[in-house]
Order: structure tokens, then sequence, then C-alpha cells
């Protein structure tokens, strides 16, 4: 197969894409990721797929989990794994229209990663309008909490992942045309500081406060952060009334090792920091975790693949490991070959700026495509 063959009307795909950016689907709002589901089961359905709803727990949405037919039957064979979760409220379109402005297409979620898994759709598409079978069967994948590290989706993204003998990851491209064949281990932790309650006018000498005990243990957490392990507070709610001094503060830091062993020792002294003093307690515990995935034999072997389809298609394939975490980080960590960043190039991910670079579609697409019809047990 000659990937370069593939059809890809840029502008009918960008028009396919755009009911997806415009249904907005933040993690923590159940019913609009619910709505985006929906597009998604009906978009599978259109292309063949036999569809399954899996309803979401712990108050986030539901998962959709499409098989498509193959004469092997439901054996595993590939599984393309993406989520339709985004870290931007309902409201953002207002500031950030889906829109295209020469070179670039914006809109909230639409590099991370709306765009990567419609691009799958469309690779699939692609091979199905040319008359393309694949050599294994192809399972897709769509979760709905991977922006808050998956805590609901794990044990179902490892399970799903453990039947097939391929992983393919479209998050964002790793610079232009680049892939990911590795991630960095990661832990979010859970900090609350409790003082004690006191008017802020009458009583401020006798405060206990926790947000400024917060504070000064927010400072020394970050300054934690080494070549090795990093660490950084993005998340802190504390207090109620201004004329109150306020008991309760709470926060969430995230931790970030290229190796395992670093992450451990930086879990190690982050939770050493729970202590009780001058009439406040202070709490920390181990969040959701993603482990290192360093590549192996399997992975640098599903790479190797992908690197000769690139070249057909007239590109170098840069590849490597990756901070930001991804579910890739689970299969990959399995031992399962994993190919990850084979979504879309761009810039402005989780800003206002958030957009994909048009002319990496078309390129990405028989890229993902190539794969799909060449891979074999």
């Amino acid at each position: 197969m000659d990937p370069r063959t593939l059809p890809c009307d840029t502008d009918a795909v960008l028009a396919r894409l755009e009911p997806w950016i415009e249904c907005e689907s933040p993690t923590f709002d159940r019913a609009a990721v619910n709505r985006m589901m929906d597009l998604a089961a009906s978009d599978l359905r259109g292309l063949g797929a036999e569809v399954t709803r899996l309803e979401g727990s712990g108050g986030f949405g539901d998962c959709v989990l499409g098989r498509f037919p193959h004469p092997k039957g439901d054996a595993g064979g590939i599984l393309v794994m993406g989520h339709l979760d985004t870290v931007h409220p309902v409201g953002t379109l207002a500031d950030l229209p889906f829109r295209r402005d020469g070179g670039r297409c914006y809109g909230p979620g639409i590099l991370d990663m709306k765009g990567g898994c419609r691009l799958a759709l469309e690779a699939i598409a692609a091979l199905r309008e040319a008359g393309l079978a694949t050599e294994l069967p192809v399972s897709v994948l769509f979760t709905s909490d991977e922006e808050v590290g998956s805590p609901s989706t794990r044990a179902l993204i490892e399970a799903e992942a453990g039947r097939h003998r391929f992983i393919l990851v479209p998050e964002p491209a790793r610079g232009a045309f680049g892939v990911v064949t590795g991630r960095y281990a990661i832990a979010r932790f859970n900090l609350e500081a409790v003082g004690q309650p006191s008017h802020a006018g009458l009583g401020l000498r006798d405060r206990r406060s926790a947000i400024r005990a917060m504070a000064q243990k927010l400072l020394a957490i970050e300054d934690m952060t080494t070549d090795a392990c990093t660490f950084s507070v993005g998340v802190i709610h504390g207090g109620r009334w201004v004329n109150c001094v306020p008991t309760v503060c709470v926060a969430e830091a995230l931790s970030m090792a290229k190796r395992q062993d670093d992450l451990d020792t930086g879990t190690e002294r982050i939770l050493a920091l729970s202590s009780s003093e001058n009439g406040v307690d202070f709490r920390v515990a181990r969040g959701v975790v993603r482990p290192v995935w360093e590549p192996d034999a399997g992975t640098l072997g599903l790479y190797g693949q992908a690197s000769a389809i690139a070249a057909q298609l007239g590109h170098d394939l840069p590849h490597g490991s990756l901070g930001g975490g991804s579910d890739g980080n689970f299969t990959g960590a399995l031992g399962i070959p994993t190919l990850d960043g084979l979504g879309l190039a761009g810039e402005g991910v989780h800003t206002l700026d958030e957009h994909i670079t048009v002319d990496s579609l078309a390129p990405r697409m028989r890229l993902v495509a190539g794969l799909l019809a060449t891979l074999s047990a």
C-alpha cells in the first residue's frame, strides 16, 4: 500500500471536526462529556463499527468502545485510544471559537486531543474508501477523564489494551512531525491545611490561618523541584468569608520525573511534609499516578514501522520520551507496543491559543492509516 494515494479532503475533514469542537466537554461536566460521546458513537456507527457505551463512574462521563468488523472476529489486534474530555469549561467557545485562520485552525480541545481522535476516524474512513482491509482487527476506545489522570478509566484502559497487540494514541504530535515512544512518570497529590477559626477583626492576633500555612507549604513544595523530579501546584481553594480567618485550605500538586525511582523519591519527600505545628494540621495524600513508560523492543519495533511509512510520505519521524502524561503511560508500562503522539501538530495546548496546523492533517492521517493497514501479527 502506498499511503500517499489515500484520499484526504482537508476542508471536508475540518467540517466534520467542527461539531466535535463546538460540543464542549470539560472533564468535570458529565452531561457535556456525554453529549460529546453521543457524537463520537454516532460517527463510529456511521463508519460501520459495533459500538458499546460504557457507563461512567465516580461522577465522570461515559466511554465509547467501537469494534470494526473483521474476518478474525473480535480477536485482539490494534487499539486506537484517545480521550474526548478537555480542560476548557463550557463557554470557552466565546473566547476561542472554532475558526480557520490561514494555516491554523483554532478551538477548545482541538489539539488535545479531539483533532487527533477525529483524525483516527478519518484514517479508518480513508482505508474503507480505498477498499483496503487491515491485517488485524481494529478497535477504538474514547475515554472521559484523561485530563485529571484517568482515575475512573485506568482499569478499563488496561483491560481492553491487554487484548491487543498494538496501541496507537493520537495525542498531539511531538514537534512538527514527531511521535512519542515514552512518557515520564507522574503523580498527583492532594494537600489540606486545617487551622483554627477566628474573626478577622476581633481575633486576628490569635489566628491560625489555613491559607497562610498552605502558602508557606506551597513555596516549600515547589522549591523541591530538581532536574530529576519537578513539583508544581496548580489548584488552590481556601476560605469562605473575607472577615473570617480561614479554617481550611486545599490544593493539588503535580510531580513529574523521567525515571520511576526519581518519582518514588520525590513522593517520599512530599509525603513527609505532613505535620501538625503552630495549631495547623497539614496533610499530604497521594492521588492518581501514571507509571513511567520507557520504550522497549516492541515499542521501538512499532516506531520503526511508522518511520518507514513516514519515509514513504517524504518525512522524517523523530521520536522520544515526553513529559505530560497520557493513557499511553499505562499501556506502555504494561509492555504492550505503544506509539503515542500520532495526532496533529500545533501549539497552545490548554490555553486560549490552542490550535492545530492544518498542513499536518493529511500526512498524519496517512501515517495512521498506513499503520492500521500494515501492522500484522
